[in-house]
């Protein structure tokens, strides 16, 4: 099923049931109030909102309305938690290789970021940052979001609690990033609020692209109009599997815990382009010995979306401006 989030004066908004083809939605409020509602009780809520969708689907049941993407907000407007993978290692080695760094590290465990889960925008809002000095950058990005989830599972186990599945923009500000990178910290400043699309859809969605812990799918990425990359997220190094499995090792994951996959990164650039805007100045910078592409302007616009075998959207679409606050 596919679900998704509209205002309706409180910080979390109000839950609505989308047709598979995105054209009609309800409202849900019966069900679940709002998606973190739902996501807490899941083994509730699940069956009633599948219902209702297949209604929705088949056009027989009463309350639907013209589904509107530009007047949604994040699926989760704010969650428990949010973490950040890099499971494509392609990405990593592209960025060691132009810019010489010698990173010691394991590439059998994977690497996550806890992240900011406050405040996360909407698909179609206006994307404020302080200064174009920030140089300003995007990520496409699949993530997953699980309900109750206790400490120790397999990583087959671990993927039966995977219950909504969401496309991203990670915004990044390189200026700030390896300044925070070397005081060995984490992120702040080169870390600001992430962008998710308007719909969040259960995996059964996905169909056959969705196996193997991996979403097969290509991250269709457009900047000011023009074709970026289409990277498929088959690639990954670690399934969401194998990073829930470390992520919850020894600690139990609540309802609402997001993960993101990090930039989706193939190795047949050449072919199908990036997903992330340092990557191809990374590339720029190997093959021709500076980088060419510069960092988001006022006033850039990006899309981000992700087509099934028929070419129907899945998640709706990212479609933002980038805007000096």
């Amino acid at each position: 099923m596919k679900l998704a989030t509209i205002q309706n004066g409180t910080r979390d908004g109000q839950l609505l049931v989308v047709s598979k083809d995105l054209t009609k939605a309800i409202k849900a409020a019966d069900i679940a109030i709002n998606m973190m509602d739902a996501i807490e009780r899941w083994h509730e809520v699940e069956a009633p909102l599948n219902t209702l969708y297949q209604q929705l689907n088949s056009g027989s049941v009463k309350g639907e309305f013209a589904f509107d993407q530009t007047a949604t907000m994040s699926p989760f407007p704010r969650s428990n938690q949010f973490i950040d993978a890099s499971a494509f290692l392609n990405h990593g080695n592209i960025m060691e290789e132009a810019f010489d760094l010698d990173i010691d590290k394991d590439n059998s465990i994977p690497i996550l970021l806890q992240r900011q889960s406050d405040d996360f925008l909407g698909s179609h809002q206006d994307y404020p940052f302080p200064s174009i000095d920030d140089n300003a950058d995007f990520e496409g990005e699949f993530a997953v979001v699980v309900d109750d989830t206790p400490m120790g599972l397999s990583e087959n186990d671990v993927e039966k609690h995977i219950k909504l599945v969401m496309i991203m923009n990670d915004v990044s500000m390189r200026a700030h990033l390896f300044r925070e990178l070397s005081a060995g910290f984490g992120f702040i400043q080169a870390k600001p609020a992430t962008v998710f699309g308007p719909v969040a859809v259960t995996p059964d969605e996905l169909g056959d692209e969705w196996r193997d812990g991996r979403i097969h799918l290509d991250m269709c990425v457009e900047r000011n109009g023009e074709w970026f990359g289409n990277p498929n997220g088959g690639q990954m190094d670690f399934s969401f599997g194998h990073l829930l499995s470390h992520l919850s090792y020894n600690r139990n994951l609540k309802a609402g815990c997001i993960l993101g996959t990090g930039t989706v990164s193939n190795s047949n650039y050449k072919e199908v382009g990036s997903a992330c805007l340092a990557e191809r100045r990374a590339l720029e910078l190997i093959e021709f010995g500076e980088s060419k592409s510069p960092f988001l302007q006022n006033g850039e616009c990006l899309k981000f979306e992700v087509f099934d075998k028929e070419g129907q959207s899945i998640f709706g679409k990212i479609e933002h401006k980038f805007v000096l606050a």
